[in-house]
């Protein structure tokens, strides 16, 4: 599905600095949804033989270049009007005339998903509009080789409408309806990537990733976003294949964070082997064009990195170890972020198997101090003190924080009680922990305060 003309705004015609009649489509859902509050300019800048070459461009919708026009939009001054009194709000409130700008330090987590579909054309440009320096694609594969960007190769039923569409039937779990059209298998319904092609995937739209697992018809099923997202601005979700996404993201003046997700078929899967799939994602950057030095790959799967480090070392000293208790607890332990004990891997070995850089889910590396004051845990002080570099995932990937927030807050309940306390969070992981990179689902939060701290 391709965003007609009505979908996007064209800025009129003008000179920058530089830069001569440059042009900028902006997706109308962030000219209705954003309040710009400042704006400013940026000209920085194998079954892979059956795949399909059409989806390589993207020529058949207005195409964004940098520079891009930056904005924060209204939540980080929600967020910070939230905030406790105390010196760290009113450092913040003081740069409240601040001019946005790109900064690496803000990570686009599947674009911007608070509000837009995740990994689609309008959440890809929304995040680079909000400041991200460095955006990520999901990578998942079809089934006659291309590579394409889903969080999970077996989470289209959730992510987009391939339910209403006659590709359902092509589904692992097809939809599955009675003699009176009732839905009978609302709770097993699964969707990959690698039940469709290339051009059967582009044919699909993006919705806000929900499901109900109790529906009784299809239409149900799909309308279960959470209360506290939107479904305003999901009419046009126009999905992407890594191709695609490699050249937009060079367009808004992005880096790149591919993360390579674990098959949920069987491998190899008609012939394709797991190295295929993980040197398949390394040749699309090259063939690409873009250095080494501007791809972070990504995985949960260590061993992925250790193949890319041992087979594309250029690439392999940028990848980056995604870590949770879900692959990071030893085994019958349960994870205790200030427990090496519970830990599967200790950070030394970690560092030693040639990994520079991790990627712990936020609540590893920040504990408290009983008395509701958030410091850092000692996963990440080993960190530090083994010489890893540290990002982390993901902020506002949340509701509200009224009852001390989810997942990604686990254990911080005596520090976490508003919105507010998000950028205390933000704050602790960036001075205290130093992580060099926050993941958001709604990356104006972290831009804004990586702008008002000077970190670039």
């Amino acid at each position: 599905m391709t965003i007609s003309n009505k979908s996007a705004l064209e800025l009129s015609k003008h000179t920058l600095a530089k830069v001569n009649k440059i042009h900028l489509a902006l997706p109308l859902t962030l000219v209705t949804s954003l309040l710009i509050v400042g704006c400013t300019t940026d000209s920085r800048s194998m079954l892979t033989s059956k795949a399909s070459s059409s989806t390589a461009q993207l020529q058949s919708q207005p195409q964004p270049s940098s520079p891009v026009a930056y904005t924060y939009g209204v939540r980080p001054f929600y967020l910070i009007k939230d905030m406790d009194e105390g010196p760290l709000k009113q450092e913040l409130q003081a740069c409240k005339g601040q001019l946005p700008s790109k900064t690496d330090f803000s990570i686009a987590h599947r674009g911007a998903p608070l509000q837009l579909p995740e990994h689609t054309y309008d959440s890809y440009v929304a995040s680079a509009q909000m400041g991200a320096g460095i955006l990520e694609c999901d990578v998942a594969f079809t089934n006659d080789g291309e590579l394409v960007c889903r969080h999970a190769q077996n989470d289209l039923h959730t992510t987009t409408n391939i339910l209403t569409t006659p590709l359902a039937k092509q589904c692992t779990v097809p939809p599955v309806l009675d003699a009176q059209g009732k839905l009978t298998n609302a709770d097993s319904i699964e969707c990959r990537t690698s039940d469709i092609s290339a051009a059967q995937f582009k044919t699909l739209t993006g919705k806000m990733d929900a499901a109900n697992k109790k529906a009784t018809s299809i239409s149900e099923y799909m309308n279960a976003t959470a209360p506290w997202r939107t479904d305003l601005y999901s009419q046009n979700g126009k999905v992407l294949t890594l191709k695609e996404h490699i050249a937009l993201a060079r367009q808004l003046g992005m880096k790149h964070t591919p993360e390579l997700k674990t098959p949920a078929v069987t491998m190899p899967f008609n012939g394709y082997r797991l190295d295929d799939y993980r040197q398949q994602l390394i040749d699309t950057y090259k063939a690409a064009g873009v250095p080494a030095s501007d791809v972070f790959a990504q995985s949960f799967n260590i061993e992925d990195l250790d193949y890319w480090i041992k087979n594309e070392p250029a690439y392999g000293a940028n990848a980056v170890y995604l870590i949770d208790d879900s692959n990071e607890t030893a085994d019958d332990k349960t994870f205790n972020k200030n427990d090496a004990s519970t830990w599967k891997h200790s950070l030394a070995d970690i560092k030693a198997r040639g990994i520079n850089t991790i990627a712990p889910a936020l609540w590893l590396l920040v504990t408290t101090d009983g008395k509701g004051n958030m410091q850092p845990s000692e996963y990440a002080k080993q960190a530090k003190a083994n010489g890893l570099k540290i990002i982390t995932w993901s902020i506002e990937r949340s509701g509200p924080l009224t009852d001390g927030g989810d997942w990604y807050y686990s254990g911080l309940g005596d520090a976490i009680n508003n919105d507010g306390d998000m950028m205390n969070y933000i704050d602790v992981l960036a001075q205290d922990v130093g992580v060099q990179g926050i993941f958001s689902d709604w990356p104006a939060t972290v831009s804004y305060y990586a702008n008002c701290k000077g970190l670039k």
